[in-house]
């Protein structure tokens, strides 16, 4: 293990982080000095000061063993988490410890969870860092890293293996550098394709930006208390139901329909396994909306029940309408979504909707082979046989999801669970969806839960951002002897 350059490239991440912090100062001193000034510019000064320190004392080296490389992406993340939770700590209010690190775990992981219950008592520079670190985390603190990492460098791959889903590279024939740099171009166009829309139909420009940040990012905070709601605005919804789409897409698959200029890639039997899964749960919550009464209109039906589906399941969590009221099977849909979500190699959380296509075709096979011991069958995924050995790790991950999900249940349960959150929050945390049904559904917030369900709902939000598998990888690392 080698401190020195585990330092060196943790303090890389610690200055991403300062950088927006900074951005944030400029957005106080555009809105004369808000209250939010104070508080970021110390979290600026001291992030800048950890991240620059090891950078200006440590040399520059590209050797880096596998542990060291595990170890360089959980602190990267972790130390983003308590620098994250500064601002909010030093500007007070409904921020304590437990609640400031609940919300920079949910914005840095994407997962749009909040304990404000009055978002828009904040001010706006405070408001733009909890979106800017959607785009932080939505893009990886680590893949900012890899960005400025030589091409020659074996932490490259190393990182690149941790940081990006095993799925996510499975329609990718290029180099792990080129795939960080396809990823990243796709997130960032997204973004400003997005602000550039949401400008062009009438939202403010402040909106514009912070909205951007999220949705680009799948991650779900917005500057208003009833979210895309507020805009009441059918154009605007049905934007976010566009860019929520797009971000939810292999960005492979993006990068290869607009350079190749074809539409092939859209062939992809994930995509189409993800876009079929969305109607069909889109038909059945807007027709169960209509049929309940919880809307007067077809269209209104619709437009609810599109527009919860395709945020639940691309894990972005913005809001048009206040789904607390739903009847049992518009909720039943948003859980089931909430666990498949979107596709590998996008900024969604969740199973994945490429493992669950696998677990299906795995079991279909498995029917027919018991029906037919003497025949030979196999699963494909579009031109590529899938061999035992490779379907067997993403059934294990889906075993280990829900094993997770239990375990959370459990021991909410044991330390105390006042609100019946245990199994809709562990659902929504682990998948980074962020709201979830109830009391804490669309337009709901956390703020009532205790500080031990918010951690282990905290601990829920990295496992599900880092995919388990990094994490429990540096754990064993840790206690490797060799």
């Amino acid at each position: 293990m080698n401190l020195k350059v585990i330092s060196r490239n943790v303090g890389v991440a610690l200055l991403v982080c300062s950088l927006f912090m900074l951005l944030s100062v400029f957005v106080s001193i555009a809105e004369g000095n808000d209250s939010g000034l104070a508080p970021l510019l110390i979290s600026f000064t001291l992030t800048f000061i950890f991240g620059a320190f090891p950078l200006i004392f440590v040399r520059r080296t590209d050797r880096i063993s596998l542990t060291d490389g595990y170890l360089i992406i959980f602190l990267s993340w972790l130390l983003s988490f308590v620098f994250g939770a500064l601002p909010y700590v030093l500007w007070g209010g409904p921020f304590t410890w437990a609640n400031a690190w609940f919300e920079s775990v949910s914005g840095l992981t994407t997962t749009g969870a909040t304990i404000l219950e009055d978002i828009e008592v904040l001010p706006k520079s405070l408001l733009f860092w909890r979106s800017a670190t959607h785009f932080i985390g939505g893009l990886g603190v680590v893949v900012f890293l890899l960005l400025i990492i030589p091409n020659s460098s074996p932490v490259r791959l190393r990182l690149t293996h941790m940081e990006l889903s095993s799925l996510s590279r499975d329609d990718y024939s290029s180099r792990a550098n080129k795939t960080v740099f396809i990823f990243a171009s796709v997130f960032v166009a997204i973004w400003a394709l997005a602000f550039v829309s949401y400008l062009l139909a009438g939202m403010p420009l402040f909106d514009a930006i912070t909205h951007a940040f999220s949705v680009c990012a799948t991650g779900g905070f917005s500057p208003r208390n009833l979210s895309i709601g507020y805009f009441d605005s059918e154009l605007i919804d049905i934007l976010t139901i566009v860019f929520m789409l797009l971000s939810s897409i292999h960005f492979g698959i993006i990068y290869m329909v607009v350079v190749g200029r074809s539409l092939r890639p859209l062939k992809n039997p994930v995509l189409r396994f993800y876009l079929a899964a969305l109607a069909v749960a889109a038909i059945i919550t807007s027709v169960a909306l209509k049929l309940d009464g919880t809307v007067d209109s077809w269209g209104r039906s619709f437009l609810d029940g599109t527009f919860q589906i395709v945020s639940y399941a691309s894990t972005s969590g913005f809001a048009i309408c206040d789904n607390s009221s739903w009847g049992p099977l518009p909720c039943f849909m948003l859980m089931i979504v909430s666990l498949v979500c979107g596709c590998a190699g996008s900024t969604t959380g969740g199973i994945k909707s490429d493992r669950v296509l696998v677990l299906l075709k795995a079991v279909r096979m498995q029917i027919q082979k018991t029906l037919s011991p003497s025949s030979l069958f196999e699963v494909r995924m579009g031109r590529r046989v899938l061999h035992d050995e490779e379907i067997y790790p993403h059934v294990l991950y889906i075993a280990l999801y829900f094993l997770l999900i239990g375990f959370s249940v459990v021991s909410c349960m044991i330390l105390g669970d006042p609100h019946n959150h245990a199994l809709t929050g562990a659902v929504s945390m682990l998948s980074n969806v962020g709201p979830s049904i109830g009391d804490i559904g669309s337009l709901g917030n956390y703020n009532m839960e205790p500080p031990h369900i918010k951690f282990i709902f905290s601990l829920e939000m990295f496992l599900g951002r880092v995919e388990i598998f990094p994490l429990l990888a540096v754990i064993a690392a840790i206690f490797k002897r060799k």
